[in-house]
């Protein structure tokens, strides 16, 4: 069954998508609890002509996003850590402390949108952050966690 996502959804698509899925995932969770609608034909054109209006605001807001990565892309963070003698920190770094760190800079940046390679960091060290600043817009900062 075809349907159209009202809103985006993990492993599945972004919203306005078209997707193919099994029809009682379709029937049984996604329209009743409105996360998608049934593609059919007069949806479909509706679609497409909220697309087509829709173009022009997207590709202002991927620029905006552009000209704000290429700001974003000069930025280096230290954060601060407790640690032991051997350079263990007490606890971990996460998405939150590198927001943090980047509003204390100026840039303001959603926490959500902020994801670490490493799963938890626990050494003091060189590392690097992705932040998601748009559907196709992405930037690698690095940051580097120092004994305090």
């Amino acid at each position: 069954m075809e349907i159209i996502l009202k809103q985006d959804m993990p492993n599945l698509g972004h919203k306005d998508d078209i997707v193919t899925v099994k029809d009682g995932y379709a029937r049984n969770y996604l329209i009743p609890k409105g996360f998608a609608i049934n593609a059919t034909k007069t949806a479909r054109k509706v679609h497409e002509e909220n697309l087509r209006q829709r173009a022009h605001k997207e590709a202002q807001l991927k620029e905006a996003a552009e000209k704000f990565a290429e700001k974003l892309k000069t930025v280096s963070i230290t954060i601060g850590a407790k640690t032991s003698t051997k350079g263990k920190i007490f606890g971990s770094v996460n998405t939150i402390q590198i927001a943090e760190e980047l509003a204390k800079q100026g840039f303001e940046v959603d926490r959500k949108n902020v994801t670490i390679k490493e799963e938890l960091i626990k050494e003091v060290g060189k590392y690097t952050a992705t932040v998601k600043l748009h559907r196709e817009v992405e930037v690698e900062i690095p940051f580097e966690i120092i004994s305090e």
